[in-house]
């Protein structure tokens, strides 16, 4: 008991409401992570332009789901939870949660554009109501544009730099008691597992490992303090 009271007078408690919100963005993110998984599941990606307008026309829920919308939604949870971060940690170390923090943020910004999920509805909405093949076969080239962001340097940069933000931000937790350590190493696995995505052949199940189960408890974990610390 007295440890906790310790803990939550270490941080900064001028940011009450802050704490409460990203408390509560933390535990919508693992709603929006599990409704990802799930979509995976019943809906994998299409691998063709075509495959994509007609997943949009049949279900345009399901084809804004599959083209990863609930990451836009993810990382517009993620950015109070970067600020109440900082707020809580900056006195362990206000160098690193403020390079933390900007990268988080630029990562977050970043994915905005590397999901363009309404735009890919819009065209898929136009190639349905086009009459000529000169119509859609201008759509389908605007397609394959927006296909190459969804996969290309946008998308990744946005990747990296939640991971590196996350695993700094973790670290820096294993210099304070505010969030713990077993919460601390949670976070520094999963970021770790993610940045193993890239490694060849196997990359696929270090990004998997990082979020099941690593990131989902971590969220908890991040949530359940925060709250405390309103």
């Amino acid at each position: 008991m007295t440890n906790q009271t310790t803990d939550t007078q270490t941080a900064d408690s001028s940011w009450k409401s802050l704490y409460r919100v990203a408390g509560v963005a933390a535990l919508i993110s693992v709603a929006t992570i599990l409704i990802q998984l799930i979509v995976y599941i019943v809906s994998p990606p299409p691998n063709t332009v075509i495959d994509w307008f007609t997943l949009f026309q049949n279900n345009k829920l399901m084809g804004l789901l599959a083209f990863e919308l609930l990451i836009i939604v993810s990382n517009v949870l993620a950015i109070p939870l970067y600020l109440a971060f900082y707020t809580a940690l900056k006195r362990v170390s206000k160098s690193f949660m403020a390079i933390a923090t900007a990268i988080g943020l630029v990562g977050a910004a970043v994915s905005f554009a590397a999901r363009p999920a309404f735009d890919m509805l819009y065209l898929s909405d136009q190639y349905a109501a086009a009459t000529t093949d000169a119509q859609r076969s201008m759509l389908l080239t605007a397609g394959e544009a927006m296909l190459a962001t969804f996969n290309g340097t946008a998308s990744h940069v946005s990747y990296v730099f939640a991971a590196l933000a996350l695993l700094t931000i973790s670290v820096v937790m294993l210099r304070s008691e505010i969030f713990g350590k077993i919460t601390a190493y949670m976070g520094i696995i999963s970021n770790i597992f993610a940045l193993g995505f890239y490694v060849p052949e196997i990359g696929i199940i270090f990004g998997m490992l990082s979020v099941f189960p690593f990131l989902i408890i971590w969220n908890i974990l991040i949530a359940r303090r925060l709250l405390q610390l309103e």
